[in-house]
């Protein structure tokens, strides 16, 4: 079974995947934040570096979704293959940080991929105001988002919230995170776990 948590940058995904992977004794896939060889020249000078980056992450989460279906085991994974296709390389696009033809590339490059990778079983969207994406970005101090401005965030939330009006892969369960915390509150991470072991029965029944 493959699950994937979705969200804008700061939305408290890889605190919730650790949490539930923790709790239901799945397997974690992480993004690949630390070895990432380009994110800090990316948010330094996103024009020179956005086709980079995003190939990257796309090669990196190809290979993720490969490795979870073949390894036959309950998955949670941080952020998913369609999140850099749908909200951040076409945002980069919009915002003249990316060129016609490397976008054209980065989406043929993207459909191949596509046709040959299942999507999760379930999808979880972690919806966020963007105070409080500020807030948790400035809270976990990683210097390289200190140059994030609010025009780049609120684009990337429009994106994410038409993006999930129109997902039809799979399952889904979304989350307004502006209300939860997952991490003090353990009655807020108990209604979480319940509406998503509501979700996971049905997936096992199947």
């Amino acid at each position: 079974m493959h699950i994937a948590v979705a969200g804008n940058i700061g939305a408290g995904k890889t605190t919730l995947t650790t949490l539930l992977a923790k709790h239901f004794k799945w397997e974690a896939h992480f993004e690949d934040v630390v070895d990432n060889p380009y994110l800090d020249d990316f948010y330094t000078q996103m024009e020179r570096w956005s086709f980079n980056l995003q190939i990257y992450f796309l090669g990196s989460r190809y290979e993720q979704v490969l490795k979870i279906r073949e390894s036959g085991k309950n998955v949670i994974q941080d952020r998913t293959i369609y999140e850099d296709a749908h909200i951040f390389a076409p945002n980069l696009h919009a915002m003249g940080l990316m060129t016609n033809r490397d976008f054209e590339n980065y989406k043929n490059l993207f459909e191949l991929m596509e046709s040959l990778v299942q999507p999760p079983d379930l999808l979880i969207y972690l919806r966020s105001s963007i105070p409080n994406l500020v807030k948790q970005i400035h809270n976990r101090g990683r210097d390289y988002e200190n140059t994030i401005s609010i025009d780049y965030l609120s684009r990337l939330n429009e994106r994410y919230e038409a993006w999930i009006d129109t997902y039809t892969q799979g399952k889904l369960l979304v989350f307004d995170v502006d209300n939860l915390d997952f991490v003090n509150n353990p009655e807020d991470l108990g209604s979480v776990i319940t509406r998503i072991d509501a979700e996971v029965h049905g997936l096992f029944e199947v």
